[in-house]
């Protein structure tokens, strides 16, 4: 397989990522009994996140997605785009806001408040992966799936420059495939 030769570990496989999606469905089935929220995924990272999640809600669902980028190459760099809004208006809608990582914190504090402003009855932030070491904002998910320590993660969405994505679970990247030389 062509990854082994760039992934240093395998931090989190793809049954172990199953599994906690059916219980994060089960969490938000339960305190969302009786409503109907908008799902709001960030692209590109969420979308299997998405997809593993949403089996597991037992809820009349309607999704949308946003694009919004902060990152070049392996750090945030703190300045939020929205490349893609959303397609329909949300005033008066509850809103599940899904992220592959919470890392700095920043993106989504801004995408929070970008759909509240909008109309928005609430948002709650479930995310696939939570790196509170990296906060620089005091931000915190409603639903998480994973805690994990700094380190660069791809797999299952999660991307360096575009690359790994597609894997089926979340590894740590070697050190020397993302570090620059000086």
């Amino acid at each position: 397989m062509w990854e082994k030769e760039t992934i240093k570990k395998v931090l989190i496989n793809q049954e172990e990522i199953r599994q906690r999606c059916v219980e994060l469905g089960a969490e938000i089935t339960r305190d969302y009994k009786g409503k109907k929220p908008l799902v709001v995924a960030l692209l590109r990272g969420s979308v299997p996140f998405l997809a593993e999640l949403i089996k597991n809600i037992d809820l009349n669902l309607q999704y949308d997605f946003m694009d919004v980028s902060s990152y070049e190459g392996t750090e945030s760099i703190g300045d939020i785009r929205i490349i893609k809004d959303l397609d329909s208006s949300i005033k008066g809608k509850s809103i599940i806001l899904v992220e592959d990582i919470v890392d700095t914190g920043r993106t989504i504090k801004t995408v929070v408040e970008t759909l509240m402003n909008k109309g928005a009855t609430s948002v709650q932030v479930v995310t696939l992966l939570d790196k509170p070491s990296r906060r620089v904002v005091d931000v915190t998910p409603d639903y998480i799936g994973f805690k994990i320590g700094n380190e660069f993660v791809v797999g299952f969405g999660m991307d360096f420059n575009q690359d790994y994505r597609c894997l089926p679970y979340i590894g740590v990247l070697k050190d020397e495939c993302y570090q620059i030389e000086e």
